[in-house]
């Protein structure tokens, strides 16, 4: 796994997202290249020049998931969902710039940094997975992971980098 390059700007736009948006799961996107850092060969590390907290469009009736669990009853502050059209749009400004989606991000309100089986299931390996912990509102964890070739999360290391003149944006 590449490791994925993080300024401190767009570090603490993810935290007050996370913060902002407790006792509800905030998620966003990250804008940025593919190529930049020091890559081992064969991986493409990705450098976040951009966050972009958007509305969690979360409604029970928007996924077709079934829990293995069997436990139904989720809600903003258990389950995510990114708008089509947000996503769109985010795609065509970062082209625009010559620069692209390279992941995600989200909190787990009063849980931990790691993945749900939800997260996995709707995982897209060519994207970082930002997961940020708040805890009783306070960030208490914050790690990235990548799905494998199995389609399983990684742990994916975070560098930070010095400060960018393009922060965050945000979309309401």
């Amino acid at each position: 796994m590449a490791d994925l390059y993080l300024d401190t700007d767009c570090y603490q736009a993810i935290v007050e997202a996370a913060v902002a948006g407790y006792p509800k799961e905030c998620c966003g996107l990250l804008v940025g290249r593919r190529g930049s850092g020091e890559a081992q060969p064969g991986e493409a590390a990705r450098t976040v020049v951009e966050v972009v907290a958007l509305d969690n469009a979360w409604e029970p009736s928007l996924l077709d998931y079934t829990d293995p669990s069997g436990d139904e009853a989720h809600s903003l502050s258990d389950r995510y969902w990114i708008d089509p059209a947000d996503m769109l749009a985010v795609q065509r400004s970062a082209q625009e710039r010559e620069l692209e989606v390279i992941g995600v991000f989200h909190s787990h309100p009063d849980h931990v940094a790691v993945p749900s089986e939800c997260d996995r299931t709707l995982a897209w390996p060519v994207y970082s997975y930002i997961i940020v912990s708040v805890m009783a509102g306070q960030v208490a964890d914050f790690k990235s992971w990548q799905l494998n070739d199995q389609s399983q999360f990684e742990p994916e290391a975070v560098k930070m980098i010095g400060s960018s003149a393009n922060k965050a944006s945000f979309l309401s």
